[in-house]
C-alpha cells in the first residue's frame, strides 16, 4: 500500500472526528465502522508521537495539536471541494469511459443490463474489469466496484448495499449417481468438493474452507467458470448463486437456502467520483435494476 496515501487516509479520519467530535459520528459520516476509526486515530497518533485529541465521556476534544490539524485539513477540504465542482462541471455530459469492476459471477448477471445502459448513452464507453483482487478506486483503478462480502471499510468510499444474491449447494446428475445424494450436513464429510482461492472474498467460498476438510477438496481453480465446469463434469459439489443453477437441468440441488452462503453486494464509489454524471447515472440504472429484479 502507498504509505503516504495510508497516512492521508488516517489524517481525514481524524479530520472528521475533530469536526464531529465523537468516533461514532466520524464513522456514520466516513460509512464505517467505529472501531476502524478508533484503531486509524491510535495509529495516527502513534506514528506521530503526538497526542490529537482528549478523551472524555462526552466525546473527543482536539488538543493544541489537533487543532492545527482541523485548521490544516479543512483548508485542504476546501481545495477538494473546489476540484470536485470542477469535476462535475466538466462532466455534464454522458460520454467518454466508464470503468466498472466485479468478479465473474455477478458480470453474468449484469451483462443485459451493462447492453442496455450502452444502448441508452452510446456516447459512453464501457470498461469491465473482472478480478478477485479489489482494485482501488483512491488510485483510479476503476471508477464503479460491485463487490460481494463484507461491507467496504476504506476512508472516502460510499458503499451501499443492493443485492443479496443466495446460493445453494449442487452437484451433477452424474456426481449423484456415482456418489449417492448427501443426507445432511454431517454426510458432506464423504463427498468430493470444488473449491477457489482461499483468499476469495466470496462468504461460499470461506465456508468450504472453514467447514471441509482439504482432503475432500478435490479440485481448486482460481476462474469461477472453471469451477462451475469442474462441477457439471461431476468432480464435486459445489455452492453456486440458485438463479443460475436453475437454468441448467443437469444439476441437482443438494442444499439451498443456507444464510452462510448467501452474498451480499455493495455498489461502491469514491468520494470524489460519487457526484459526476457518470457515475450517478450508471448507479441510478443498476440499482433500479436490481430492486426489480
Amino acid at each position: 500500500m502507498n504509505t503516504q496515501l495510508e497516512h492521508w487516509d488516517d489524517i481525514r479520519v481524524a479530520y472528521e472526528v475533530a469536526k464531529r467530535g465523537t468516533l461514532s459520528a466520524a464513522a456514520a459520516a466516513l460509512n464505517v465502522h467505529h472501531s476502524t476509526v478508533l484503531r486509524r486515530i491510535n495509529s495516527l497518533e502513534e506514528r506521530l508521537n503526538t497526542r490529537l485529541f482528549h478523551r472524555h465521556a462526552r466525546g473527543y476534544k482536539p488538543t493544541q495539536a489537533g487543532q492545527s490539524l482541523l485548521q490544516v485539513v479543512g483548508g485542504i477540504n476546501e481545495q477538494v471541494d473546489k476540484l470536485t465542482g470542477f469535476l462535475q462541471g466538466a462532466d455534464q455530459q454522458i460520454s467518454g469511459s466508464l470503468v466498472i469492476t466485479s468478479v465473474t459471477g455477478v458480470i453474468d448477471i449484469i451483462a443485459p443490463w451493462l447492453a442496455e445502459f450502452q444502448l441508452l448513452y452510446p456516447q459512453l464507453r464501457l470498461e469491465v474489469l473482472l478480478d478477485q483482487r479489489k482494485l482501488r478506486l483512491d488510485y483510479g483503478e476503476a471508477h464503479i466496484a460491485l463487490r460481494p462480502g463484507k461491507q467496504p471499510t476504506e476512508p472516502d468510499y460510499i458503499a451501499q448495499h443492493i443485492w443479496t444474491l443466495k446460493h445453494g449447494l449442487y452437484a451433477s446428475k452424474e456426481y449423484i449417481r456415482r456418489h449417492g445424494l448427501p443426507k445432511n450436513r454431517e454426510d458432506l464429510k464423504n463427498h468430493n468438493f470444488i473449491s477457489m482461492m482461499p483468499d476469495s472474498p466470496a462468504p461460499f467460498i470461506q465456508w468450504i474452507e472453514n467447514n471441509i476438510d482439504s482432503q475432500n477438496i478435490v479440485f481448486r481453480t482460481s476462474d469461477l467458470y472453471m469451477a462451475h465446469q469442474a462441477m457439471r463434469l461431476g468432480m464435486g459439489l459445489f455452492i453456486m448463486p440458485d438463479r443460475m443453477a436453475n437454468d441448467e437441468s443437469d444439476l441437482v440441488a443438494v442444499f439451498d437456502d443456507w444464510e452462510e452462503w448467501h452474498s451480499k453486494f455493495w455498489l461502491v464509489t469514491h468520494l470524489l467520483m460519487h457526484r459526476t454524471s457518470r457515475v450517478q447515472t450508471f448507479c441510478d440504472f443498476i440499482k433500479g435494476k436490481f430492486k426489480d429484479g
